[in-house]
Parts: C-alpha cells; structure tokens; sequence
C-alpha cells in the first residue's frame, strides 16, 4: 500500500527555484477552507496561528486536509508552539518578529532535530506516521525537508536582512508590511515612501543573499512591483477575499454578478 507521508516538503525546492509562489494567510479555523484553497489552485496555504483562533487539534486537521487535497501547508505559529506544531506534522513554519541573526539561528535549533539543532525527538507522533516512519529516516527527513521562514517585521530587522537571510538553515524572509508600517511609525500606510524603499531593501537583501524574499500581495499590481525588487513567494489574506466577495454579493443590483455554480 502506499501510504503518503504526513509532512509535506514539497515547499522547500519552491523556495530555491526561480518561478513565483502564490499562496494566502488563512485564520479561519475550518478544514473546508483549506479544500477551498487547494481546489481554487494557490500552491499554499499558511494556517495563521498567530493571529488566527485555531486551536491545535484543529490545526492538525487543517495539516491533514492539506495533504489529502494536495495544497502545501504553512503554520505561522509564535515561537513557543513550535515544537507541537512540527510533532503534528507541518513540513514549513513561518515564525513573526525575527529581527536578528542570533534569533534566526535559534528557530533553526529549534526546527532542526540533532546534530543539526536541539529539537526533541519523539517518534509517537502524527509528524512520524505514529511510529510507521519512526527513526533515523523520519529524523532524516525533517532536517532535510522542512522549511523555516522568517518574518522581518521591524527596522532593526530591516538593518539585519542580510545576515538574517545568510543564517544556513533560513529558507525564506518574509517581509510583514503591516507590522513593519506600524513600528516605523507610519500606522497602516504600507504605501508611506519610507516604508516601501524599506521593503524593497529588505527584499534585494534576502535575493542578493540567495533565499527567496516574500511578501503579502493584495493585488496584481502590487506583486508586480514586489517582483520587480526581487519577491517570488505572495500571500493574500482568505478573509480579505472573503469579505470582499460578500460585500460585492450585497451590494443593490450587485449580486447578481457573482458567479455562483453548483
């Protein structure tokens, strides 16, 4: 029988090839939106466990609907989660508020099992198939296969994206442009020059240093731009769309317009 493997690592040769990832912020506690995501074509989903309210039983579900609908998943998930979220079995952890080298060497420690890094080992769990991918292979495969993004979300991060990125073991730098607006000063203008000549810095950073630079994209225009810098991993935000979606269904004359098959 073949039994597929419950980490997906298909994220990782994405990251260090050349072609565009697109993907969305999901905060929403539901396995169907993961379905969602998957059968409407985005290459991944970041399960948002940190601004999100899944727990993480649901959050293994939503890993579990990944893998059986085929979309790579991505836990964004504060720092002291990681453990639990790598033993149910998420091939990619996207970390916030990583504004140094020496923090960026730390979550590497703590993705990574020994010799790599500090991880502790259990094989009971769903990430080694409750004990059927157990051992050095599971071992093997989690140091090879799993992705570690970093989130730079402030100036000092800004001021440190080159060796943040330089850190073995980082596989992407994702710039947060909402957090980086607001502890530049600028509240939520993403657009205020100063915080867009401080992503695009950020973003040549990262490329000039060999990762993939990624960023939240909105809009066409917007990846274009980020793209032009550098950018090759986009996320949109799943109640954005959503809430857009529903607006537009609402509005007098408006609803009819919405394509809707059954």
């Amino acid at each position: 029988m073949d039994i597929r493997h419950p980490i997906d690592t298909r994220l990782q040769p994405l990251l260090y090839g050349t072609g565009r990832i697109r993907g969305l912020f999901n905060g929403l506690p539901s396995p169907a939106i993961i379905e969602m995501c998957a059968y409407a074509g985005f290459s991944f989903v970041i399960i948002d466990n940190e601004h999100g309210c899944a727990d993480l039983e649901t959050t293994e579900n939503m890993l579990r609907t990944a893998r059986a609908s085929g979309i790579i998943p991505v836990v964004r998930c504060l720092e002291h989660d990681l453990p639990r979220v790598l033993d149910m079995g998420a091939g990619a952890v996207q970390i916030p508020m990583v504004s140094t080298a020496a923090k960026a060497r730390e979550l590497v420690s703590k993705v990574r099992y020994p010799r790599i890094g500090q991880r502790g080992s259990a094989f009971s769990t769903r990430s080694a198939g409750y004990g059927a991918f157990g051992g050095m292979p599971h071992t093997e495969r989690s140091n090879r296969g799993i992705s570690l993004i970093v989130m730079i979300e402030t100036p000092e991060g800004v001021r440190n994206a080159a060796e943040i990125a330089a850190v073995d073991g980082v596989d992407a730098v994702f710039i947060g442009p909402n957090d980086l607006s607001h502890t530049m000063g600028f509240d939520n203008n993403w657009s205020a020059p100063d915080v867009e000549n401080a992503m695009e810095r950020t973003i040549r950073a990262v490329t000039a240093a060999g990762k993939c630079a990624g960023t939240v994209a909105l809009t066409h225009e917007a990846e274009q731009k980020y793209a032009a810098w550098g950018a090759r991993y986009f996320a949109n935000v799943s109640t954005s769309i959503f809430t857009q979606a529903l607006r537009k269904a609402a509005r007098e004359g408006d609803a009819g317009s919405v394509k809707i098959e059954y």
